[in-house]
């Protein structure tokens, strides 16, 4: 009789990995909905190092530089500074807590370096610690998609590459670089972002880096139609979001 091979676990937080938003929507929530079809801003974080790997209790975990340190040296013979999962965490925070999503006048989507690209849905609430949306990541690499514990509402899905097929026609492409052409957050969106949020003309789609190392480039995204910086300092990913995102906030009137 052959010994029973165990498989390989999954992470999960005993208090799961996310917080859900509220079952009742508020009268905040229903007037975000209520612009749903309005203008929108579209965020793509590109190049996001959120990979899964076994620890040695065979439980898959986020590949990080902190925890896996000779793994990424010795096996990968990479170098652990690039693997900064948690540069996607803070991103994230800032995107979703920003007055622009609450309005209801933000998209996002990540890609990661393997190339799985994912939806998110703008009601889910980023969990605060890196080691709870490490194990939201787990799942959701594993399962393809994850919902909200209280009703079928798909929170953040894989979804089909390429990303160009998910913009929508007409949609303005930008990519932030530090060597772009430089405005500042409130000349940002006077030159490029239409007055009205109201209207429905085609969104604007701004893809930043998610990686700790290299940058976004027009050979791997070729319908940008322009770099841009909003500081003429190297800035994280987090603080050139803040910067972007507040000009928009400004120029729409959303406090």
């Amino acid at each position: 009789m052959q010994p029973s091979k165990k498989k390989a676990r999954v992470s999960h937080p005993t208090k799961g990995p996310l917080e859900l938003a509220p079952a009742v929507v508020s009268s905040e929530e229903q007037r975000s909905s209520s612009h749903a079809s309005n203008q929108k801003i579209i965020v793509l974080l590109d190049q996001a190092r959120l990979e899964t790997v076994k620890n040695r209790r065979n439980i898959f975990e986020l590949l990080n530089c902190d925890d896996h340190r000779e793994l990424c040296k010795k096996k990968l013979k990479r170098d652990p500074k690039e693997f900064r999962p948690d540069i996607c965490h803070q991103e994230l925070l800032a995107l979703i807590d920003s007055p622009l999503n609450k309005s209801g006048h933000l998209q996002v989507y990540i890609r990661t370096s393997k190339k799985v690209l994912i939806e998110v849905n703008p009601s889910i609430r980023i969990p605060r610690t890196y080691k709870r949306f490490s194990g939201l990541i787990v799942q959701l690499l594993h399962k393809m998609k994850i919902k909200a514990g209280t009703s079928s509402t798909t929170l953040m899905k894989v979804i089909k590459n390429p990303f160009s097929q998910h913009l929508p026609p007409g949609t303005r492409v930008y990519g932030m670089s530090c060597q772009g052409t430089l405005y500042s957050p409130v000349g940002l969106a006077h030159s490029l972002i239409p007055s009205d949020p109201n209207n429905r003309l085609p969104p604007v789609c701004f893809i930043i880096g998610a990686m700790a190392t290299g940058h976004i480039t027009v050979e791997e995204h070729p319908y940008i139609e322009k770099m841009i910086s909003v500081s003429e300092y190297p800035l994280s990913g987090a603080a050139a979001i803040s910067r972007i995102l507040s000009g928009i906030e400004h120029h729409w009137g959303i406090v």
